[in-house]
């Protein structure tokens, strides 16, 4: 696999980072969309002769009630995805699960997406900036103590010192306290 690996090496390197450009505007959070990581892990793959097949495997598909108690398909999806090299014929699978909800029949889409997007991601190591095991709402809750006890308050997003108008006035509009700047970037995106 010595061929392989040395190609694999090369498309870890090229796509060692993809940006966040997908945006939840409900919760209010950035992500790399499956799109992005598929696009320019693609280009590297033909770039550097690797050929992919990607084979789903239906682990489950359950029926759920959301908050709103409707009932919903909740299907759960494994993503082999089988690499292989033109020039040496060497191959190796990398594999991802995910998981899709909906209330029409885009579950098992939504699970195949997730999957191979992470199957890519975690595989090849490529970074968004983020942390999956991250808690959100304890990191908030600590930055507000931290805030208060120096009296100060700072931007959610770029960190910037802001008064308590403005954090007052943000919280209400974007849902999380923001400086200007970043108050006329949420007002473009949206």
């Amino acid at each position: 696999m010595k061929n392989l690996a040395k190609k694999m090496l090369n498309i870890m390197n090229e796509c060692s980072h993809v940006l966040k450009k997908g945006e939840n505007n409900f919760h209010h959070y950035k992500y790399a969309t499956s799109a992005d990581v598929l696009e320019k892990v693609n280009a590297s793959l033909v770039k550097n002769g690797i050929c992919s097949i990607a084979v789903p495997e239906l682990l489950n598909i359950v029926d759920v009630t959301n908050s709103k108690d409707n009932i919903e398909r909740l299907a759960t999806v494994k993503m082999n995805v089988l690499l292989i090299d033109k020039d040496s014929g060497e191959t190796v699978t990398i594999t991802g699960i995910g998981s899709g909800q909906d209330s029409g029949d885009k579950a098992v889409m939504k699970a195949q997406t997730a999957a191979i997007k992470y199957a890519y991601l975690l595989s090849l190591a490529i970074s968004t900036g983020d942390d999956p095991e991250a808690d959100q709402k304890t990191d908030e809750n600590i930055k507000a103590i931290n805030r208060v006890s120096k009296g100060a308050y700072h931007c959610y997003d770029c960190n910037a010192e802001i008064n308590e108008r403005i954090r007052l006035y943000s919280e209400k509009q974007f849902g999380r306290a923001l400086c200007i700047e970043c108050q006329r970037k949420h007002k473009k995106i949206a």
